[in-house]
């Protein structure tokens, strides 16, 4: 008899060929769209801080309408305003500083320094949000900005012992300069006030700012 020798039919293999590359096609499939769906939340994360960054700038830009309304109410009352202890709630004023005072203490919008400010009083979302300035003012712009300021003269608790550039020997240095020289020139005793502006805008931005401003 003659016996032919049987070989395995290749089908087999190809079949078995076939389910690896099935299962390596599934598991890169996967991959792929983890990956796409990380990249997508990471620009999506990256969109928020920007646009986040932009509101915060934006609320430091109308920090600069508190800052001039307050300087329009001190600059023409400055020989009042020096020797005014009183507040004068209606215009954001303080007559007193209070000894102790933490130095952040304008980040509590219920700590006492605020109990004299003015907000925002004019039309809401429009252009003359913040030309006018009112007790608990809670107008916006139309950016969506609430803008706060307040005035504190810095004298203690009497009122009478204050911060204020003073002349004479005991006052500030003349910076190298021979201050007997007949032309040196000494400035008289000048009050100084603190403004401090709170912004308030969307998606919960705020911002602060201070400044001082001395008189004349």
């Amino acid at each position: 008899m003659n016996a032919r020798a049987r070989t395995p039919a290749p089908h087999r293999a190809r079949h078995r060929e076939r389910g690896a590359a099935l299962l390596i096609a599934l598991i890169v499939l996967v991959a792929l769209t983890m990956a796409g769906i990380a990249m997508m939340r990471s620009v999506d994360t990256a969109t928020l801080v920007a646009g986040n960054i932009g509101f915060r700038q934006a609320t430091i830009n109308a920090a600069d309408q508190g800052v001039q309304a307050a300087y329009t109410f001190i600059l023409p009352n400055l020989a009042t305003l020096a020797t005014k202890s009183t507040n004068d709630p209606a215009n954001g004023y303080t007559g007193i500083t209070l000894l102790g005072e933490a130095p952040d203490w304008y980040l509590s919008s219920g700590n006492a320094g605020w109990a004299n400010a003015v907000g925002c009083s004019g039309p809401s979302q429009t252009p003359t949000a913040c030309n006018a300035f009112a007790p608990g003012g809670t107008s916006v712009d139309v950016a969506g900005n609430n803008i706060t300021y307040v005035i504190h003269r810095l004298c203690d608790n009497t009122g009478n012992i204050c911060g204020q550039t003073q002349n004479g020997p005991g006052g500030a240095g003349g910076g190298g300069v021979d201050q007997s020289q007949p032309n040196f020139f000494i400035p008289p005793p000048s009050q100084h006030y603190r403004v401090t502006v709170r912004v308030t805008g969307p998606r919960n931005s705020t911002a602060y700012v201070q400044t001082l401003v001395r008189g004349q």
